[in-house]
């Protein structure tokens, strides 16, 4: 096995791992912190696919931005609202009701009908993007041409991150207001 390899299946069990985590923690503080840990693991797995751009927005506007804002909006909000929220069942995976495994074998299914057609057959946009010779490789130099696109091309896109930012530090200020208590 190589490195490569071994990055890949470890950034996937982190994510995974962590992801199932993050929805059956009852502590609402290490359920944030374990997001932080799917958010990095989701941005190198962008980097294995050779997504910098979407790999640096995740780190940036995700990971950067929108958790920070959680975590001090956890830290700032009603302390009576926490203890409620932290009251354990003693298990570390619950099942809160029996309707959601059609829609887990539902996503199942999805996933494995996804893995077997890709598996038969390669998607147009690769067999267009061999012809056409313009596969991006791993040692190709991309810093740069995210930096030109970023700042040119992907202006309004960048904008409408720093509205959605401002949106999440709104939201955040609203949670954390003392006036919340019953």
């Amino acid at each position: 096995m190589n490195v490569e390899l071994f990055l890949f299946y470890a950034f996937a069990t982190l994510a995974i791992g962590s992801a199932l985590l993050v929805v059956s923690l009852k502590n609402i503080a290490r359920a944030l912190f374990l997001f932080f840990v799917v958010l990095f693991a989701m941005a190198g797995l962008y980097l294995f696919a050779l997504a910098d751009f979407v790999a640096i927005t995740q780190i940036m506007v995700y990971v950067g931005g929108v958790l920070i804002l959680l975590l001090f909006a956890f830290m700032l909000s009603n302390k009576e609202l926490l203890n409620d929220l932290q009251q354990t069942t003693g298990s570390l995976f619950s099942l809160p009701t029996w309707k959601v495994l059609p829609l887990i074998l539902a996503f199942l299914g999805i996933m494995i009908y996804g893995i077997i057609e890709w598996q038969q057959s390669t998607p147009a946009w690769m067999t267009t993007a061999i012809q056409n010779n313009t596969v991006i490789k791993s040692t190709d130099n991309n810093i740069h041409q995210l930096g030109i696109k970023f700042m040119t091309q992907y202006v309004l896109p960048f904008e409408v991150i720093s509205i959605f930012l401002m949106m999440a530090l709104i939201g955040a200020s609203h949670l954390s207001r003392k006036d919340l208590q019953k």
